[in-house]
């Protein structure tokens, strides 16, 4: 399966003191952008799993087979990481479409939570299912998932001398000034493995795949 990033992108730990506000540039006592980076992980849906088609007969491709459609939205989360874990709960919608309309129908469609590390290495997978009923004669169905996840604090907390870099004051005129922390490849990899995204997204067969990507 390949993950997309998810859309938050890996931010300079804040400098601590003084009144800067995420995003100033302080022009004073230093050369750089303030920026906030937090414990808690960047939420998304991994591109090619967040819709799901099923068709009647399974076996067939065709467009006239098509029998029920469902996507993924409005993914959210809250996130505690005021304990020794950081503690985060996905909530997404799921809106479903089906092609015939007669008759009550329930549909059960499969979901992940995958926890990311580093952009590309998942740590943890989780199943759950959510089951979405079609009155008679109705052809569009919605409900809500729910998805946690469990990441050790310390995982997720850069080094003390890491934090020193990024915080560290520079002067303008100052040869390293303008040189940016992360491009030091010491500093940019212990960022990236503090980074944490939790995923969601249907959890598709091989052929389901394949067709969200050749579409």
């Amino acid at each position: 399966m390949t993950l997309r990033h998810a859309a938050a992108p890996i931010a300079l730990l804040a400098a601590l003191g003084g009144c800067a506000k995420t995003g100033d540039i302080d022009l004073s006592s230093g050369v750089g952008i303030t920026a906030v980076r937090s414990a808690c992980p960047s939420v998304g849906v991994p591109a090619g799993t967040g819709d799901i088609t099923l068709f009647d007969p399974p076996a067939s491709r065709d467009s006239t087979a098509i029998d029920v459609v469902a996507d993924i939205s409005n993914v959210r989360s809250t996130c505690d990481d005021s304990g020794d874990d950081v503690l985060t709960t996905v909530t997404f919608d799921v809106r479903a479409r089906r092609t015939r309309g007669e008759g009550a129908r329930d549909v059960t469609l499969p979901y992940f939570i995958t926890i990311v590390r580093g952009g590309n290495a998942v740590i943890a997978k989780r199943i759950g299912y959510v089951g979405l009923h079609f009155d008679a004669g109705q052809t569009l169905a919605t409900t809500s998932g729910q998805a946690s996840s469990t990441i050790n604090r310390v995982a997720a907390t850069l080094p003390e001398d890491v934090r020193a870099k990024l915080n560290r004051k520079r002067k303008a005129g100052q040869e390293d000034a303008a040189v940016d922390p992360l491009s030091a490849p010491d500093v940019r990899q212990a960022v990236l493995s503090a980074s944490f995204e939790a995923l969601v997204g249907f959890q598709l067969t091989e052929d389901q795949l394949k067709y969200n990507a050749q579409r």
